[in-house]
């Protein structure tokens, strides 16, 4: 696979230290993802981007473990990288090499 350098994207990547990185950086992660929510405790609340969600309520993140769900529709994950992939429309490889690079952490093991 060819990113947008150019650079050959090959090898196996690291999903932990990619999904660590992220958990450390969770508030800017789903402020970036999901720009229209609030945090409430240590959850980041936000609309279904890919849903017509009028309200915010029913799609949630925990900041402190990576969870999220979104309670109409019964989807969910467990860690940043799946939800920048579900958000992206992006396999989880393609969303954790994107989102290593935002925080300029290497994707590689």
């Amino acid at each position: 696979m060819i990113g947008e350098s150019g650079a050959v994207r090959s090898g196996r990547i690291d999903f932990g230290r990619v999904n660590r990185a992220a958990l450390s950086n969770a508030n800017a992660i789903v402020r970036g993802l999901l720009p229209e929510g609030r945090l409430e405790g240590h959850e980041w609340v936000a609309r279904n981007p890919l849903r017509p969600d009028r309200r915010l309520g029913s799609f949630k993140v925990n900041v402190s473990t990576g969870r999220w769900a979104d309670f109409a529709t019964g989807d969910g994950g467990g860690d940043l990288v799946s939800l920048a992939a579900f958000v992206a429309g992006l396999p989880q490889r393609e969303a954790a090499i994107r989102l290593a690079e935002s925080m300029g952490v290497s994707p590689w093991a």
